[in-house]
């Protein structure tokens, strides 16, 4: 029978900082035999120059992004109410109190107090001026902050049209103000209830993805940032963080702290069919560009600390690491260059 040495990789993962550290060490082991010894031959690779993109995957859930309250500061009773799942658009009643319809508006500024002749300026009548104006009311010109006899006048002509009374006047309770569209994802209030507080749970009208991460990931929750979406059932995309909010959790429950991300799917088309479902978000955490790489098996453990790589013809050239990508490792090094070929274990 032959000699023959095995060669063995023990790879050993820890997850540090912005990205892992992978300790490598190789373990030769003998086989007895009165045979002369033979060496199987080694595998090589060749040092690339690439680029290379630290990721990480976070299994995320699909529907239409996170919840969020539609609370009213409207007096009276709730007469009626949205379905599950209908969607309230600009100036289409949120709920009925009194019988009388409450629209919605878009904005980013809610209604803080009741808006009259003689006010003071400020944001909250931009957003009503604006509203006016995309719904074909605009006798005020161009919307700003200034409450005038023109911006009576043309919510005399918008209340009207809806059935209200026609004061000239808005309370701070006679609309609801939301970023956008909503889709009415569950109730909370019931008719005969009072119309003021939290009425309901909505969403955006949009396809997203919501990814609950824990604060240890918290490097992930970049609003802005394109993610890489595989929708189960659906087919692969892309998508953009839009929003970033975080939950306090309940330690008595044993709930940690939260951060919920909220990613817009930049291709609808790629959900089409899919009502909900999971689906496996790709953050990219570092991005390098044109460094040298190898395979991660080329790493070899030093005795005296450290990794270095083992050319083939026997040298072995003590290394820097960077970024780990798809089982490629930044490599730096003295008298390393694109091209050397590296034993290694893959």
């Amino acid at each position: 029978m032959n000699r023959k040495v095995v060669i063995a990789a023990l790879v050993a993962a820890v997850v540090l900082g912005t990205g892992g550290v992978v300790v490598l060490t190789r373990i030769a082991s003998q086989q007895a035999s009165v045979a002369p010894l033979r060496n199987d031959p080694a595998k090589t690779a060749q040092v690339k120059k690439t680029n290379l993109a630290d990721q990480q995957s976070v299994t995320g859930q699909l529907g239409f992004g996170a919840e969020r309250s539609l609370t009213s500061r409207k007096g009276g009773t709730v007469t009626a109410l949205p379905k599950q799942g209908d969607v309230v658009e600009r100036g289409k009643p949120a709920f009925h109190s009194d019988a009388r319809p409450v629209p919605l508006f878009y904005g980013e500024t809610p209604l803080y107090r009741d808006l009259e002749p003689g006010m003071s300026n400020g944001p909250d009548v931009r957003v009503v001026e604006e509203n006016l104006a995309a719904l074909g009311f605009a006798d005020f010109g161009t919307p700003d902050d200034k409450f005038t006899y023109y911006t009576a006048t043309a919510l005399k002509k918008w209340q009207k049209a809806n059935g209200l009374e026609q004061t000239g006047e808005l309370g701070s309770g006679d609309v609801v103000v939301q970023p956008g569209a909503v889709r009415v994802s569950s109730l909370t209030a019931q008719l005969g209830a009072p119309a003021g507080g939290d009425l309901m749970k909505v969403t955006g009208t949009e396809r997203a993805v919501t990814v609950e991460l824990e604060q240890s990931k918290q490097r992930l929750a970049k609003q802005g940032e394109k993610v890489e979406l595989s929708i189960t059932g659906g087919k692969p995309t892309t998508g953009t963080t839009t929003s970033v909010t975080r939950t306090t959790g309940d330690p008595n429950q044993g709930q940690k702290p939260k951060i919920v991300l909220t990613i817009s799917v930049d291709d609808p088309k790629a959900a089409e069919g899919v009502e909900s479902g999971s689906v496996t978000a790709v953050f990219t955490v570092a991005r390098k560009q044109n460094v040298l790489a190898v395979p991660i098996g080329a790493l070899l453990a030093l005795a005296e600390g450290g990794y270095g790589l083992v050319t083939d013809d026997g040298r072995t050239i003590p290394v820097t690491v960077g970024i780990f990508a798809k089982g490629q490792v930044e490599v730096q090094g003295e008298g390393l260059r694109e091209g050397m070929k590296v034993v290694t274990t893959e």
